[in-house]
C-alpha cells in the first residue's frame, strides 16, 4: 500500500523541488531516479526535501518513482509521480571551414585530458547540503540569460547541447558564488577558459566559465554571494560574458530554474 503520492510537472533541463510534510517524525526517505539516489533532508521544521534534476535531454512522460520513508524504524512507502514535458531548444546549422571546427592533435589531447577530469569531478557526492538555502544569481542585476540548451550543428555535425547559461555583462564585471560550497576546479581550461567550479553537496554543482581573473581555489569554501572572479572573454568565446552552469546528480539543467527554489 502506497502511504503518500506526490506530483509534479516539469520541463527538460529544469531543477524541481520534492517535499515530503514531516507532521510525523521521519527518520530517512529517499526515492531513485534514472540510476540516481535523492535523500531527502530537513529544509525546515515542516518539510523534507531533494533537489532533482531533470537532464535536458531525458525522455518525455511519466515516470511513477518508489519514494522510501523510514518512520520508528517502518519502511513506509511513498511515490514521486513526475510528468516530464518537452522543451523546445533552439538549433542552428552552420557551415565553415574545417580549420573553424577541427582542433590540433595537441588540443584534442588537452580537451579529452580536461573532459575526462571534469568528468570525475561530477562523480562526487558530498553531504555538505549547502544547496538547502535558495541560490541567487551570480551577477547582480541580471535576471535572465541565454543560449541554455542551443544546440548548434556544424558541417552537419551535431555538437553537444550548451548546457549552461550565457550572461551578458561587461569584462570586470563580479562574479559571486550562487550558494555556499567547496570550489573543486579554479584554473584555465582549453575550451572555457578561466572556469570555477563549485559543489554545494548532494551531487549538485554551479560553473562559472570564462572569467578575466579567479579570486579562489580548489579546496576553498565559499559562502553564497562571495566575490570569487570577474567576467572576461578567455577560453573559445567571442566576446565577454559569464557562462553559468548547474549540474544535479550530472542531470545538465537551467541555472535559473535552480535559483528559483
Amino acid at each position: 500500500m502506497i502511504d503518500l503520492v506526490i506530483s509534479l510537472i516539469a520541463f527538460q533541463g529544469t531543477a524541481i523541488m520534492a517535499s515530503l510534510p514531516t507532521d510525523q517524525l521521519i527518520d530517512q526517505a529517499h526515492l531513485n531516479w534514472d540510476n540516481r539516489t535523492y535523500d531527502f533532508v530537513k529544509i525546515d521544521s515542516n518539510h523534507m526535501a531533494t533537489l532533482i534534476g531533470i537532464d535536458l535531454d531525458q525522455t518525455p512522460g511519466i515516470y511513477n518513482i518508489p519514494i522510501e520513508i523510514l518512520i520508528d524504524n517502518n519502511l513506509h512507502e511513498g511515490e514521486l509521480v513526475l510528468e516530464v514535458k518537452k522543451w523546445d531548444f533552439p538549433t542552428t546549422k552552420l557551415t565553415v571551414e574545417p580549420r573553424y571546427v577541427q582542433l590540433s592533435p595537441e588540443s584534442q589531447v588537452r580537451a579529452n585530458r580536461e573532459a575526462n577530469e571534469i568528468s570525475a569531478l561530477y562523480a562526487r557526492n558530498t553531504d555538505q547540503n549547502k544547496w538547502i538555502e535558495p541560490f541567487i544569481i551570480p551577477l547582480e542585476g541580471i535576471d535572465q540569460g541565454s543560449n541554455f540548451g542551443h544546440r548548434r550543428i556544424f558541417n552537419n555535425e551535431p555538437r553537444s547541447p550548451h548546457s549552461g547559461a550565457d550572461l551578458a555583462a561587461n569584462s570586470g564585471t563580479p562574479i559571486l558564488a550562487s550558494n555556499g560550497g567547496q570550489v573543486i576546479l579554479a584554473k584555465d581550461l582549453f575550451f572555457s577558459g578561466n572556469a570555477v567550479f563549485i559543489d554545494h553537496g548532494a551531487s549538485i554543482f554551479t560553473t562559472y566559465l570564462h572569467l578575466s581573473e579567479i579570486f579562489v581555489k580548489a579546496g576553498d569554501v565559499v559562502e553564497k554571494g562571495q566575490l570569487i572572479g570577474n567576467v572576461g572573454s578567455t577560453g573559445r568565446v567571442t566576446g565577454p560574458h559569464l557562462h553559468w552552469g548547474a549540474r544535479i546528480k550530472n542531470a545538465r539543467v537551467d541555472p535559473f530554474t535552480l535559483a528559483s527554489h
